[in-house]
């Protein structure tokens, strides 16, 4: 475990919109957290809630200090202010204004995406039939993303990027019809190393059915993975996790070598996107 002021709790990373918001957050801000995941409609929900009262659902902090921060935008705004220099929020005073706002904004509205689209990083479909309240969400981000003059919102990837990156993964994951402009921003998100390791991190857990569509489905249409895979040869180049520093105990197999890892989760997730994980591909040089 990391050695954090702060410890994050979160739901399946491949479901949990708001968990991805959160987990983006300290990531941005290159914020040490410690990293604890719970499984929606399984039994032990309630008990891993329980070291965060009164958060009665995820993300939630524990500082600490003692507080508990119980909401994606809250968790947002107090990094943001105990961390001035970690970049979540834009310097500029009007950016970072607006930038508020746009989060806000998507805080609290476009409640037919979310309920027609619900966000599932396991599964593309090739299209998707969608209700005219769909259509005035998608036109609606349309025109919160012209503010937008680079790759992200207001320059460097920040907090109100990590707002909509659930979004983007809806509008990429169900074949929503956008401008090209608006594809672009979607296409950045998928390409981002935070999100697509969250992605991956998703899949290293089984699925759960709550939000499979009968639709006709497509590969996900993020950057293609590099290709490993696990095996039972020990021979590996390391000898400790890239990830924690301990033993390894589990290995796979990238461009005909070994790597180690202390466990299967660190091990498989790896499989899943080699690329997205810095600290594994710097022993591959």
């Amino acid at each position: 475990m990391t050695n954090s002021n702060y410890t994050l709790l979160i739901g399946d990373p491949s479901y949990s919109s708001w968990s991805l918001r959160g987990w983006l957050a300290f990531n941005l801000g290159n914020i040490p957290v410690n990293l604890r995941i719970t499984r929606f409609y399984q039994p032990g929900f309630a008990e891993d809630l329980e070291p965060f009262y009164p958060a009665k659902t995820v993300p939630a902090v524990l500082c600490s200090d003692g507080s508990v921060w119980t909401d994606s935008l809250a968790i947002i705004e107090e990094l943001a202010t105990r961390h001035p220099q970690s970049g979540l929020l834009p310097d500029n005073p009007r950016d970072r204004a607006t930038a508020r706002s746009l989060m806000a904004e998507m805080h609290s509205g476009f409640m037919a995406l979310r309920s027609e689209c619900p966000m599932n990083t396991r599964t593309a479909y090739t299209e998707t039939p969608f209700s005219a309240e769909v259509k005035e969400d998608l036109d609606r981000l349309e025109r919160l993303w012209s503010v937008r003059s680079g790759k992200w919102l207001f320059g460097p990837y920040s907090a109100a990027d990590a707002y909509f990156a659930p979004v983007a993964a809806r509008i990429a994951g169900y074949s929503l019809p956008v401008s090209d402009q608006a594809q672009a921003y979607v296409d950045a998100h998928l390409g981002s190393i935070y999100f697509r390791q969250f992605r991956a991190l998703g899949l290293t857990f089984d699925q759960q059915i709550t939000y499979v569509r009968d639709f006709p489905e497509k590969p996900w249409p993020g950057p293609a993975p590099l290709k490993a895979k696990a095996t039972n040869r020990t021979d590996s180049v390391n000898k400790v996790c890239p990830y924690s520093g301990k033993a390894v105990h589990e290995f796979l197999e990238f461009n005909g070598k070994i790597y180690g890892f202390c466990n299967p989760r660190c091990r498989d997730k790896t499989v899943i996107d080699p690329e997205a994980w810095p600290a594994f591909m710097a022993l591959t040089v």
